[in-house]
C-alpha cells in the first residue's frame, strides 16, 4: 500500500540527512531511502575485525562564530550531542621543494607568524594573503547572516559593498593566478600554503581563488575538528533525530524512478535487493541527495535533457584513493607528529604539478603520488583506543586508472601500490611499516560504487570557474518539487554537504508554506 509523506529524501548522505532532520523538526513526516546497508554516504565508519575505519571524512572545518553551518548544528542540537575534538595544526607538509617539514598552525595570526618565520622574504605577500583569506570569509559570513534581509543591503549599502568587495574583486581569478600575483615564482611558499589543495580540487589553474579561500579561512579561523567516534556519529545522530520525529529511514532500498504528476514530481518508486518488494510512496517535496546525473536517470527520458541543462558546463569533482592501515603501535612511536601530514614527492616541484597527481595510480612504475597521512591516534578520536591503531593515506585518483582492468589485474595493481605507499611512508617515518597488521585500498572505482557518483566524484561538482558563480549553485531544479540536497550545491566535505541539505530544506519548505516554515527554521534564516 502506498504511503504519503511530507517529504521524501533520495539518499542518506549528510546533505539528505540534514534536509530530512530539519524538515522533521518542523513537524513534517519524512521518508529517507538509502541504497546501501547503512546511512551516511561518505560519513561512515566500518569495521574489519577489531579495526574501526573512518570511511572518508576525517576533518570538519570552522565551528567559530561566523561558521555558516553552526546555526544548523545548533538548530538540531548537534553542537551538544556530539563531541568535536580539536586536531591541532592544520597540517604538516614534507617536501624536498620546501626543505625541513613545515607546520601550518590554526589561527590567522599564528599561521602568518609561522609562514613569515619560514619565508621571511615573502613577509608582505604573506600578510596580504592571509588578509585576503579573512576578507573572503568575512564577506561570506555577512552574506549568510543577511541573506533574507533585503532591507539590510539598502540601509548599509556602503558597508555591504566594502565587505563584499573581496568576492567581487577576486571575481574569476584562479588559485594559480592569485598565488602567482602574490608570490611570483616562489613555489615553496605556494606548496606550504596550499598543500591541502586536494581537499577541494587538483588543479590550481581551474579553481577559483574564492572557492579555496573561504574553506581555507574556515580551517584557520575555527580550526579543524574530528567528531569523536567518527563521522558515523554525526550521520547516526541525524538518523535518530528523524526517527524521533516519527520519520521513517529505510536502508537497502534502491530508487528506480521519480514519479511525476504533470510538471511536478509527486513520489518515488523504489525496491529492495534483487528488485524485490517494489513500492511507490508519495510526497509533494523530494530531496535528491544524489548527483544530478543519477537523478536524471530516475526521470522519464523526455524530461532528462531539460533537467540536466543547468549542469551542462559542470564537471564532476576529483575522486580519491584511500589506503587504510591497522597498526600494532601508535604512529607517534615512529615519529609522526601531526594529525595530518602531507607528503609531496620530488616530482611535485610546483603547485601546478598537483594536477597530474590523479593519474599516478594508473602508472605501472616510477613516481609516487602526493598524499596525506592521517594519524587518528594523535587525538582522542574515539576510534581504536587500545589498538590496532588507525592511520590512513589519501590522495587524488581517477576512475580510468581502474575501470578497464580485469579483476586479477586490479588486485595486482592495488597490492603493488600498497607495497610502494607503505614503503614511502616508512621512509618518512622509519619503522612504521613493521607495525602494519592490516591494510586495504579504496580507489575511485570504490567511491563510484559506494557513493553512486559519476567518476567516483567525492566533492560534488568540481569547483571551477566555468559556468558558476563564486559561491555555488541553487537547490532548485528544473522539475518542480525536486530539490538538490547534497554536495552538488555548495561543494563537498562536512560543510558543503550539510549546507546543501539545510538550504534545500529552507528553500523547499518556504516554497510550500513560507510563513510557517520561516518561523520553524528561524535559526537558519
Amino acid at each position: 500500500m502506498a504511503r504519503h509523506f511530507d517529504a521524501i529524501v533520495v539518499g542518506s548522505g549528510l546533505g539528505g540527512l540534514t534536509a530530512a532532520a530539519l524538515c522533521a523538526r518542523t513537524g513534517r513526516r519524512v521518508l529517507v531511502l538509502e541504497r546501501n546497508d547503512v546511512c551516511g554516504g561518505a560519513a561512515t565508519v566500518y569495521r574489519h575485525g577489531p579495526l574501526a575505519i573512518e570511511g572518508s571524512l576525517h576533518e570538519i572545518d570552522g565551528l567559530d562564530v561566523d561558521d555558516p553551518k553552526l546555526p544548523v548544528l545548533r538548530s538540531l542540537g548537534l553542537d551538544k550531542d556530539l563531541a568535536f575534538v580539536e586536531v591541532g595544526d592544520l597540517y604538516e607538509v614534507r617536501s624536498p621543494q620546501i626543505g625541513e617539514p613545515f607546520s601550518l598552525p590554526c589561527g590567522m595570526e599564528r599561521a602568518l607568524k609561522a609562514a613569515t618565520a619560514r619565508f621571511p622574504h615573502q613577509s608582505e605577500a604573506l600578510a596580504e594573503y592571509f588578509r585576503r583569506l579573512t576578507a573572503a570569509r568575512d564577506a561570506v559570513a555577512l552574506a549568510a547572516k543577511h541573506q533574507d534581509d533585503r532591507g539590510f543591503w539598502l540601509r548599509h549599502a556602503p558597508e555591504a559593498v566594502r565587505r563584499m568587495w573581496p568576492l567581487l574583486r577576486e571575481g574569476r581569478a584562479s588559485v594559480a593566478e592569485v598565488f602567482d600575483e602574490l608570490f611570483g615564482s616562489d613555489e615553496a611558499v605556494k606548496l606550504a600554503l596550499a598543500a591541502n589543495l586536494s581537499y577541494y580540487h587538483d588543479d590550481p589553474a581551474r579553481m577559483p581563488f574564492v572557492r579555496f579561500a573561504i574553506p581555507q579561512a574556515s580551517y584557520l579561523l575555527g580550526g579543524g575538528h574530528y567528531i569523536r567516534g567518527g563521522s558515523q556519529a554525526l550521520s547516526g545522530r541525524l538518523v535518530e533525530l528523524i526517527e524521533e520525529a516519527e520519520g521513517v529511514v529505510h536502508t537497502g532500498r534502491e530508487v528506480s524512478a521519480l514519479v511525476l504528476g504533470g510538471e511536478c514530481v509527486i513520489g518515488v518508486a523504489h525496491h529492495g535487493p534483487g528488485h524485490g518488494d517494489p513500492r511507490v510512496d508519495y510526497a509533494p517535496v523530494i530531496f535528491g541527495n544524489a548527483a544530478p546525473a543519477r537523478l536524471a536517470e530516475m526521470l522519464p527520458e523526455s524530461r532528462r535533457e531539460a533537467f540536466l541543462a543547468p549542469y551542462a558546463n559542470r564537471r564532476p569533482s576529483i575522486s580519491l584513493w584511500t589506503l587504510s592501515l591497522g597498526l600494532s603501535r601508535p604512529p607517534a612511536e615512529s615519529g609522526v607528529r601531526s594529525y595530518s601530514t602531507f607528503i609531496l614527492p620530488p616530482w611535485v616541484r610546483t603547485l601546478g604539478a598537483l594536477r597530474d597527481a590523479g593519474g599516478v595510480l594508473g602508472e605501472e612504475a616510477g613516481r609516487l603520488p602526493p598524499y596525506v597521512f592521517v594519524d587518528y591516534n594523535q587525538i582522542n578520536s574515539g576510534l581504536n583506543p587500545t589498538g590496532p591503531y588507525l592511520g590512513s593515506l589519501c590522495g587524488t585518483d581517477r576512475i580510468e586508472n581502474w575501470q578497464h582492468l580485469s579483476a586479477e589485474a586490479k588486485q595486482a595493481r592495488k597490492t603493488a601500490w600498497m607495497d610502494r605507499l607503505v614503503a614511502d611512508l616508512d621512509r618518512e617515518f622509519p619503522g612504521i611499516a613493521k607495525s602494519v597488521v592490516h591494510r586495504e585500498l579504496a580507489t575511485a572505482e570504490t567511491m563510484a560504487h559506494y557513493l553512486n557518483t559519476p567518476d567516483g566524484a567525492v566533492y560534488g561538482f568540481a569547483p571551477e570557474r566555468e559556468g558558476i558563480n563564486p559561491l555555488g549553485m541553487t537547490t532548485r531544479t528544473a522539475v518542480k518539487g525536486l530539490w538538490l540536497a547534497s554536495a552538488y550545491v555548495f561543494g563537498g566535505g562536512f560543510t558543503g554537504a550539510m549546507l546543501g541539505g539545510a538550504v534545500a530544506a529552507r528553500d523547499a519548505l518556504r516554497a510550500t508554506e513560507g510563513p510557517i516554515v520561516r518561523s520553524a527554521l528561524g535559526a537558519l534564516t
